[in-house]
């Protein structure tokens, strides 16, 4: 995997990059002059990201996820990560047959769901997942591999299924260990 050096980012047209941004340059990003990154956040290769994006500090976006912010945007705060192949839509067609769907279609022609989703600190959202438009991931909140999230969680859960369910509780201690992160950055 190779990395855009930190002179080819600036070059590249982001409203904004931190320091220490690590992004493979096997990814497709559009929309660049509406993509924020913060520092010492990570985008691997074979991802999708577009539309309007604000990334935290500290997030990974693993291989194979797409991120499609749209109009509504995406929100990934600080400490978060999607794993493999993660799905996060903050627009989606209206696929009850009441309108038309698709990219080609125009808008006057169809029912768009338009929302914007928030993954909040500390999140984990597991390996091919999908978070549908408006869903807000709360703080600390952890998702099992292959869920689909509808509706928004609570924080400090770990949730799965399809759609997703509180499994229990998620320990709290890894905010003592960013404390100490913190104070060593």
């Amino acid at each position: 995997m190779a990395y855009y050096t930190e002179q080819e980012l600036k070059s590249l047209g982001f409203k904004s990059v931190g320091k220490n941004v690590k992004i493979s340059d096997k990814a497709s990003i559009y929309n660049l002059d509406k993509i924020e990154i913060g520092d010492n956040s990570r985008i691997d290769d074979f991802c999708v990201i577009s539309g309007k994006i604000k990334i935290g500090k500290n997030v990974h976006i693993t291989p194979f996820c797409l991120v499609a912010g749209g109009m509504p945007g995406v929100i990934i705060e600080s400490f978060s990560t999607l794993a493999y192949g993660v799905k996060v839509f903050s627009q989606s067609d209206d696929y009850s047959g009441a309108s038309m769907t698709n990219s080609t279609i125009p808008k006057y022609f169809k029912k768009e769901i338009l929302s914007k989703v928030l993954i909040e600190r500390h999140s984990i959202i597991g390996a091919g997942s999908i978070v549908m438009p408006g869903v807000t991931i709360a703080t600390g909140t952890s998702i099992g591999a292959n869920s689909l999230v509808l509706k928004s969680t609570n924080p400090w859960e770990i949730c799965a299924g399809s759609p997703v369910k509180k499994i229990k509780e998620r320990k709290k201690e890894l905010l003592i260990l960013e404390k100490e992160y913190l104070k060593d950055e």
